[in-house]
């Protein structure tokens, strides 16, 4: 093999690599219908902590949950004045996983909702957690994990973290499952993460490819219908496996997304500028106050010491520098000279809105 020969197959087998990572699995592009996650919430108790809970005169709601939990325990103490601040009424969130069976463990969030100062060393006693449906999916309790920490003194405080906010890991128990038969499912439906037409099709072409023609169609730009081929040897399970690995180059919008609060500027790779001149220049004034002493003459019988104000003002404008830009530079080519120029963010984003507004940026701008 000569030289020539062997820089065409390096220069091949770097194309072939470089598409290869572009590439992206199925599996990652898109969700299949009825397989998701669903939110729990609950309200429950934490007891056990160390003085750091809710102050009972000033959140009803913990006296009350208190006093129906002791009540329910065969303890009456409705009429007597509960002065505590070791317990902490707050919200159980959890996420339930799909196909997720009876028994099986899930990670809790917990939350203080009153004055409470920390919930370290506490304990979630028996909660049950809803679904939107109000139905019990699962019971929590357990140990809370907190991360921050909180400590006061007479005259300073210190804090790091969130100390009302904690973890309990495995701390509930899934009691009803979410009844969804997905193996005996003729068709099912993939539902793009991102929508594109593009996209879309080029799924559809690799699972045809893949199961054989009609197995996939495009319903719309976010959802690709698959059907179970006749003959296929396996259920629905076994063909979303089998196209869940395939490989597609997902196509995107030219979009820029700007948030001005905090001066970030995210592009994409295919945005495009058309020829376009720009001009940035800065004007700086300057006012300086330096005030004068007046004194009298010496010996004056009339004469009194006044400060004489004394105002020196300028204005600095530098003339501004037209630069062209050629047509069909990326606009990262762009933003790279605008900061070797060491334009500052707020007047590159107002810069790339006056592009915008000439017609000369090939995207989208989103303002957050």
């Amino acid at each position: 093999m000569n030289l020539k020969s062997l820089f065409i197959a390096l220069a091949a087998a770097f194309a072939a690599v470089n598409a290869a990572q572009a590439e992206s699995r199925i599996k990652d592009l898109a969700n299949v219908e009825g397989v998701r996650e669903n939110m729990l919430i609950g309200y429950g108790l934490v007891v056990g902590l160390d003085g750091t809970g809710d102050r009972i005169r000033n959140t009803p709601f913990t006296r009350e949950s208190l006093v129906s939990m002791l009540e329910r325990m065969g303890v009456n103490i409705r009429s007597e004045a509960l002065d505590t601040d070791n317990i902490a009424a707050v919200m159980v969130t959890a996420n339930l996983p799909a196909f997720a069976t009876q028994g099986t463990h899930l990670d809790v969030s917990v939350s203080a909702m009153g004055d409470a100062e920390s919930l370290r060393g506490g304990v979630l006693l028996v909660t049950p957690l809803h679904g939107a449906d109000g139905e019990v999916y699962a019971v929590a309790q357990g140990s809370v994990a907190v991360s921050g920490f909180a400590a006061r003194g007479e005259a300073a405080t210190v804090t790091r973290g969130v100390p009302t906010n904690g973890r309990i890991a495995n701390g509930a128990v899934v009691e009803r499952e979410i009844g969804f038969d997905l193996a005996a499912k003729q068709t099912v439906k993939l539902a793009l993460r991102n929508p594109d037409f593009t996209t879309a099709q080029r799924i559809a072409a690799a699972v045809n490819a893949r199961l054989g023609s009609g197995a996939a169609m495009v319903a719309d730009p976010g959802t690709v219908r698959i059907t179970r081929p006749q003959g296929f040897d396996g259920d629905m399970v076994a063909v979303l496996s089998a196209i869940e690995g395939l490989r597609v180059d997902p196509d995107k919008s030219a979009k820029v997304v700007i948030d001005e609060a905090s001066g970030v500027i995210v592009m994409g790779s295919d945005v495009r500028v058309s020829t376009v001149a720009i001009a940035q220049g800065s004007l700086t004034v300057s006012i300086s106050e330096t005030p004068q002493v007046s004194q009298p003459s010496p010996f004056s019988d009339r004469g009194r010491t006044v400060v004489v104000p004394r105002t020196s003002a300028g204005i600095d404008e530098p003339p501004a520098q037209l630069s062209i830009v050629d047509g069909g530079v990326r606009l990262s080519q762009l933003v790279d000279g605008l900061n070797a120029l060491g334009v500052p963010p707020r007047d590159m984003i107002a810069i790339l809105q006056a592009i915008k507004a000439a017609g000369a940026l090939q995207a989208d701008i989103e303002v957050l």
